[in-house]
């Protein structure tokens, strides 16, 4: 099981850009597919985006999709979040989690091995 620690986050006006990492505390990460999940107040946790163990396959959620881009540095042990075109509607708890395997699958929130602390964006003016 990973440790993983977030970093990045904030505040940014409509139409800006935050990148946030999720850097795990071992060596195994480059075995585990990575997902980003984000909770908005008030809602369910929903997955946005995976990306495979090696990098070569990423997947986003219509909703993020042409706006964020997810990858991963696994000789540094991390993965990020680049999220630009933020809209007030992204809000969010942002939480990255480790998979079981080194495929992605769907976002189900009881399935992941471990999960980062989180770490808020909000989108305003």
């Amino acid at each position: 099981q990973l440790q993983l620690v977030q970093s990045g986050g904030g505040f940014v006006q409509p139409g800006g850009s935050l990148r946030l990492s999720c850097a795990a505390s071992i060596s195994s990460f480059e075995n585990y597919a990575i997902y980003w999940f984000r909770q908005a107040p008030g809602k369910e946790r929903e997955g946005i985006s995976c990306i495979t163990s090696g990098g070569g396959n990423t997947y986003y959620e219509d909703s993020v999709k042409g706006r964020f881009t997810i990858s991963r540095v696994n000789a540094e042990n991390t993965a990020y979040l680049q999220m630009n075109s933020l809209r007030p509607d992204d809000t969010a708890v942002y939480y990255c989690a480790q998979g079981r395997s080194s495929r992605c699958f769907a976002y189900v929130v009881g399935s992941m091995r471990s999960w980062g602390p989180g770490t808020q964006v909000i989108i305003g003016s």
